[in-house]
């Protein structure tokens, strides 16, 4: 015995027919709603200046610390800063840096700071 199975996706506000899935992220969380029509417009222009206004942010999202833990201090663009440069300019600052070997955590959140756009 055949038989066919047929999906009707229709709008999560209004129940209206002919609904496309729309994927949004806030916060860290990630969402889909299927809308149509009107519901669909109503949520682009919503969104859209802010969207605009907005960073793209690519690959994996980092996981963000517990309230009241300290961060490690190391940022993603101090992961993929270049050592020299952080220690050329700690010595400009008068900061005191080895000049080989592992960095100390404070100079390189003090780098990050100085360096924030």
């Amino acid at each position: 015995m055949a038989r066919t199975v047929t999906v009707v996706r229709t709008d999560d506000i209004d129940g209206s027919a002919d609904a496309q899935t729309l994927r949004f992220g806030f916060q860290g969380q990630q969402f889909e709603i299927d809308l149509a029509g009107k519901n669909r417009a109503a949520f682009l222009t919503a969104v859209q200046p802010f969207i605009g206004a907005a960073r793209v942010v690519s690959g994996r999202p980092r996981p963000r610390a517990a309230a009241g833990t300290r961060r490690s201090g190391r940022s993603l663009s101090v992961d993929r800063v270049d050592r020299a440069s952080v220690r050329a300019w700690a010595k400009q600052q008068g900061i005191r840096v080895a000049e080989r070997g592992r960095i100390r955590a404070d100079v390189l959140e003090k780098y990050a700071a100085a360096h924030e756009h």
